[in-house]
């Protein structure tokens, strides 16, 4: 059995339905990264990230480190715009 990155594993428990509510902002900064996304701080909690000729601003969750379904939503479809899919 081939075991997945830790990239691929939160690529596709981004995309997994219904939607997951564990998934840790870090890791998906880390992911977006890994894509060659640019990402820079914005105002407050805010981050734009982007990737493949698409923009997006994120607002990175606080006091919790786990982002929220509203949210993952948003990331799942950014990602789709860009490109890129599990």
């Amino acid at each position: 059995m081939e075991s997945m990155s830790r990239h691929e594993r939160t690529l596709r428990d981004i995309f997994t339905d219904p939607v997951r509510a564990d998934i840790r902002w870090v890791d998906i900064e880390n992911l977006f990264r890994s894509f060659g996304a640019q990402i820079s701080e914005g105002a407050g909690s805010r981050v734009r990230v982007a990737l493949n000729g698409r923009r997006a601003v994120f607002d990175r969750p606080h006091p919790r480190k786990e982002t929220d379904k509203g949210a993952l939503k948003s990331v799942s479809r950014f990602l789709s715009e860009a490109g890129v899919k599990p």
